[in-house]
């Protein structure tokens, strides 16, 4: 992996460079991002290891400003040869692009606002990024003697990994983030049921016995799924399919997304839109929370309320959509340049005091409820109304007299997540979770009333 002294130096050596290719008639400004990464990966099935695979990839991504027009080349060489070429490159390709009348120079501290480096938050763990294989093998096996004390098949993924990026510009800018990482997925299989768990931590602290029962559990309670008529149902949420669900409306709070009219919320800044239970903020510096602690032009990254009660408060901007909208500037741009402009990457929904197992007990006799463990093969059907449509998955059951009745076959759904958000009964304690249409954030489990199930399968 590349240290912060190593991407210091390849930084330097890329800005010489341009500098001195630079002229009164050619001036170059430029933005380089440095990126290591080493990712394994323990693959096993049927109760039995099947893969290990290590990778490591070094790169580097040189953004040019020549005589107004902007280049973004990347290359994996990090020595002066390569770096050399790839300015080389960067600068034969711009000479090709017209002119950017809206192009804004490399970014620049405010050295009153943010002296010195960011603060770094604890984000890096040593024994998970040096992780071996005998390290994972071992946590695959804490999980396959659960299952096979159980009787079931499991099957799954632990992978652990490190990641640097460093960012430095002609303008004096420089950042450094290290994160390490652990992901662990499960399916366990019974016969005709399935059940799932997933976590994510940048430490080694995830209890794998404990995620390994949660699967295992929901496929043993799955057996013998049975028939359920569609209709509108009370619903609990677990964690990840609150998580895949909401993913889909993170960029609606993009400065981006307003500018190209694209955004479901365009137009209602400062309105009540969902219930005044449903509190959501972007903070990077939450103790759940993971990522860069600088946006993709190394600006320190700002918490951000972005809807307070039920109200939308905020929008997350860059430099530029901030100057065009005339609001705060945030700093939540992605790696320039990208059409999609800016995202909020470290969501939090503030959760509630209701536990999941208190929702389950607020099912009344007279009532009927469907648990969802998680959603899959989520799709937006309409933009404007946040309308998804997607299927129920790895356990899914009926919920009457205040316990789990029966387990059901899986539903497809079509639901607006502004019916959705204006739907909730209660909240629980706001969790980690780990989900496959967005990254991690910190969510609550819900409970919901009137979700709409369309359609039933036949397993």
């Amino acid at each position: 992996m590349l240290t912060e002294s190593k991407c210091e130096k390849i930084i330097d050596e890329a800005l010489d460079l341009a500098e001195r290719a630079s002229s009164k008639k050619r001036p170059i400004e430029l933005e380089v991002t440095v990126h290591s990464n080493q990712e394994s990966t323990s693959r096993f099935a049927g109760n039995e290891m099947t893969q290990n695979q290590s990778a490591e990839m070094d790169s580097l991504s040189m953004r040019l400003m020549v005589a107004g027009r902007q280049v973004k080349v990347t290359g994996e060489r990090l020595d002066k040869t390569g770096l050399a070429n790839l300015l080389e490159q960067g600068l034969t390709c711009a000479a090709r692009l017209e002119e950017d009348p809206e192009l804004w120079p490399p970014a620049k501290l405010n050295s009153k606002r943010y002296p010195g480096k960011l603060p770094r938050f604890r984000r890096f763990d040593e024994a998970t990024a040096a992780m071996s294989a005998e390290k994972r093998a071992e946590m695959v096996r804490s999980a396959v003697e659960v299952a096979s004390r159980r009787g079931v098949s499991l099957a799954g993924i632990v992978s652990s990994g490190d990641e640097v990026t460093a960012i430095g510009n002609s303008r004096g800018l420089r950042q450094f983030c290290r994160q390490s990482s652990l992901e662990i997925s499960l399916t366990a299989s019974a016969g005709d049921s399935t059940g799932w768990a997933k976590a994510f931590s940048t430490k080694a602290d995830i209890d794998v016995s404990a995620l390994a029962e949660r699967a295992i559990s929901k496929a043993l309670a799955g057996r013998m799924p049975q028939d359920i008529e569609p209709g509108r149902y009370l619903t609990i949420l677990e964690p990840s399919a609150v998580l895949d669900l909401l993913a889909f409306l993170w960029w609606d709070f993009a400065a981006t997304s307003h500018i190209d009219n694209l955004s479901s919320l365009k137009d209602k800044l400062g309105t009540k839109v969902f219930s005044e239970k449903l509190t959501i903020s972007d903070d990077c510096s939450h103790p759940l929370q993971h990522g860069l602690p600088f946006d993709g032009e190394g600006l320190p990254r700002q918490s951000v309320q972005l809807v307070e009660e039920g109200v939308f408060k905020n929008i997350v901007t860059g430099r530029r959509s901030a100057d065009k909208l005339q609001l705060p500037q945030t700093n939540h741009c992605l790696p320039q340049p990208d059409s999609m402009g800016e995202m909020p990457l470290n969501i939090v929904v503030k959760g509630g005091e209701t536990s999941l197992d208190d929702m389950i007990a607020s099912v009344g006799a007279d009532q009927e409820a469907i648990l969802l463990t998680r959603v899959w093969y989520v799709r937006e059907v309409d933009p404007a109304t946040k309308l998804l449509t997607g299927m129920t998955r790895d356990g899914t059951f009926l919920v009457r007299d205040g316990k789990i009745a029966r387990p059901i076959k899986n539903l497809r759904f079509n639901v607006s997540l502004f019916d959705l958000l204006n739907n909730i009964v209660a909240l629980g304690e706001s969790v980690g979770a780990a989900g496959e249409e967005g990254i991690p954030a910190v969510v609550p489990p819900m409970l919901v009333k009137d979700f709409n199930f369309t359609e039933v399968t036949k397993f």
